[in-house]
């Protein structure tokens, strides 16, 4: 199978060949596989070299134009390193484009913690208008890329990783789907976590929702599926910063008597970069210890 990253060149050259409005720009990440494009279309493949603050920037004009810019390289240098770009030009200047990131909380751990964004998706979300897609497998990622492609001049960002779900699920680019149904809570499996997630709840009579788009929040789907349980408690399980969508939970259910457990990726640096599998283990989020803190939380 091959990686979002991977899906995401092969499509987005494909795309730039039927979209004369597209345009990609590149901060030297990932531009190897975009040689051909760049042959093509050398005046919609740009490589702005290692400036992050341009990428954006750059991206930012070609919206301005009425281009559809599809701007892409790691998280933190994505959403982090230019966020004064982001938020003006796009937000302020309330243009539209696509912000396509790789190794978001710890996909890469040789690069260190230079290399990690488990704050993205909080961070974005501190900004307003932007929808953000979160697929757990290539084929979700392909179909949610396709989606925010062909979208008028809304702001979108399609958070790609290397940790994967075994198979794809359906997704159409809005809300939860509820995977399986119970009586004793609800568990929200956001992207790539969904395995784990279901391999933690074995046996456990829960609910569970899948979300690959996190923003905007499906609060109708989640008051639904609350409404028939025994008792509305919600653990969100999320592959970045813990707690990320633990208000827009609340939010969903401010009328309803709840309580709310956000697992993620926590605050504390782990500083011994091992493996993805390991990474994930250090926070919890492997199945044996997700199944510990869900069944705990929902016996209390």
């Amino acid at each position: 199978m091959d990686t979002m990253r991977e899906r995401f060149a092969t499509i987005t050259s494909r795309l730039l060949d039927e979209d004369p409005r597209l345009a990609v720009v590149l901060a030297e990440i990932t531009a190897d596989r975009f040689r051909e494009a760049a042959t093509t279309h050398p005046d919609r493949v740009i490589n702005v070299g290692i400036r992050e603050q341009l990428l954006i920037g750059a991206g930012g004009g070609l919206a301005l134009t009425g281009m559809r810019p599809i701007m892409h390289t790691f998280a933190s240098f994505l959403v982090e390193r230019p966020f004064e770009q982001v938020k003006l030009d796009f937000g302020h200047q309330d243009t539209g484009g696509v912000l396509v990131s790789a190794a978001g909380s710890y996909d890469w751990p040789a690069g260190g913690f230079t290399h990690m964004a488990p704050g993205d998706v909080a961070l974005l979300d501190t900004l307003d208008g932007w929808t953000i897609h979160v697929p757990g497998h290539p084929d979700e990622a392909e179909t949610l890329l396709r989606h925010a492609a062909a979208a008028g001049d809304d702001r979108v960002y399609l958070r790609l990783s290397e940790h994967a779900n075994a198979a794809p699920r359906p997704v159409d680019g809005h809300g939860l789907h509820t995977v399986r149904s119970g009586r004793r809570g609800v568990v929200v499996a956001v992207g790539p976590m969904l395995d784990n997630v279901l391999a933690a709840v074995d046996g456990l009579d829960v609910t569970v929702l899948y979300a690959t788009t996190v923003r905007p929040f499906d609060a109708r789907t989640l008051r639904t599926a609350a409404g028939v349980t025994d008792a509305a408690d919600v653990v969100l399980v999320e592959p970045y910063l813990a707690g990320t969508s633990s208000a827009a939970v609340g939010e969903a259910l401010l009328d309803l008597p709840h309580r709310v457990l956000g697992l993620g990726v926590g605050r504390r640096e782990l500083r011994r970069y091992g493996t993805i599998p390991e990474h994930l283990a250090g926070q919890g989020l492997d199945p044996a210890t997700l199944r510990s803190r869900i069944d705990g939380f929902l016996a209390g």
